[in-house]
């Protein structure tokens, strides 16, 4: 993370299960980075279960911290270690502190509390959930964001990690905690040199004094695409899939847009952005007709049947190109094509040909195989002829 200036609120969002202790690893972790970092706030998002494992870990007195709770117990380690924590580590039981996902009872309407995610409408749920907390923090100019997937289920991870792309900024952090064996795994272990007795395994027959264990953070890596769509992330939040799709849309029409198609008349071939590929005869013909609509702004073919009826017209300027001695006689365009199948056959082979070189998998010649829908995504500007 920059240089923060020191009017900057750091908060640390994490998201987490039945393993609280992730909450005080990471915090004890950021302090003993080499450039020390205490947030100013913790906020936990997690289902009812987690918020009940939360407080009864981290918030119930313990006998090993001489019957304070393990939240207290770091925060003392850290103002013994020189922490200044005035102002910082703002974090309890309230559900300002521990958020928990909600979702809206699909009969009633009624809005309720995710005891677990179980099913597809849950992450659906959890994923609208974690964008609109992630929209709130970075929003404000004067906050600098740690996130954490070190708990929870792996896809509220997952789910985290793309709300970070989408909505993060460059100085923002995506965190994961490492903690070595076997502290990573003992029940009771919250932090490095945590006071109290030795940890015991399962088994009981082995103990592991606190101040042996190492804790560190992994920052994981994340492309910041919010600039790049700043019309949609300035609107309402809307859900998650809705700004999926809407960044998809963007990103791949501004691919489209650096794409340069040159199409051969005198050999089977198209040259995409320097790369040449290697045609067939029929994807030649096919490619050739439907860049010339392309270039005319031919709306797309609506079925296999019609995209027949341009295939033959297509035949025709071809052979008059060979009547008049510009192209070599060959064999007709015409015989290429005889019936609905061979379009979408030419369709999918192109595909499968293009789909490694082209920017972002896109597909330039595109086919809907329920509507037999045809056409060439590329913008006639960018195609180019060479006879």
């Amino acid at each position: 993370m920059p240089d923060i200036d020191p009017t900057t609120e750091i908060i640390l969002l994490a998201v987490t299960g039945m393993s609280p202790a992730v909450l005080t690893e990471t915090v004890w972790a950021l302090a003993h980075e080499d450039e020390p970092i205490i947030p100013h706030r913790v906020i936990c998002i997690t289902t009812l279960a987690g918020r009940k494992k939360v407080t009864d870990d981290l918030f119930s007195p313990q006998v090993a911290f001489g019957d304070r709770c393990a939240w207290d117990a770091l925060r003392d380690a850290l103002a013994v270690a020189g922490h200044d924590l005035k102002g910082k580590l703002r974090f309890g039981t309230t559900p300002d502190d521990l958020r928990v996902i909600t979702t809206t009872d699909p009969v009633t309407a009624h809005s309720m509390e995710l005891t677990d995610l179980r099913n597809r409408a849950d992450n659906q749920a959890a994923a609208d959930f974690l964008l609109e907390q992630v929209r709130g923090i970075t929003a404000n100019p004067d906050t600098r964001l740690v996130a954490s997937i070190a708990g929870g289920r792996k896809t509220m991870g997952a789910l985290l990690y793309a709300c970070l792309t989408l909505a993060g900024r460059e100085d923002d952090r995506l965190t994961h905690v490492l903690v070595n064996e076997p502290y990573e795994a003992l029940q009771g272990f919250f932090f490095p040199g945590q006071p109290g007795p030795a940890l015991r395994d399962r088994s009981g027959n082995a103990e592991y004094p606190p101040c042996e264990a190492f804790v560190e953070l992994a920052d994981v890596p994340f492309v910041p695409i919010r600039n790049l769509f700043q019309r949609e992330l300035g609107r309402a939040a809307g859900t998650f899939s809705n700004l999926v799709a809407s960044c998809r849309s963007e990103i791949r029409q501004r691919a489209v847009e650096a794409i340069r198609l040159e199409l051969f008349f005198h050999r089977p071939a198209l040259r995409l952005n320097q790369i040449e590929v290697k045609l067939t005869e029929r994807e030649q013909h096919l490619l050739i007709c439907l860049a010339n609509r392309a270039r005319h702004e031919c709306a797309p073919i609506p079925c296999y049947a019609e995209a027949l009826d341009a295939l033959a017209g297509h035949a025709r300027e071809w052979e008059g190109l060979i009547d008049d001695g510009r192209l070599k006689s060959g064999t007709p365009p015409a015989a290429h094509f005889s019936e609905e199948q061979d379009v979408r056959r030419v369709l999918s082979d192109l595909r499968k040909k293009l789909k490694s070189i082209v920017p972002l998998g896109i597909i330039l010649a595109d086919a809907q195989p329920e509507l037999g829908r045809v056409y060439l995504e590329v913008p006639g500007t960018l195609i180019h002829m060479v006879m």
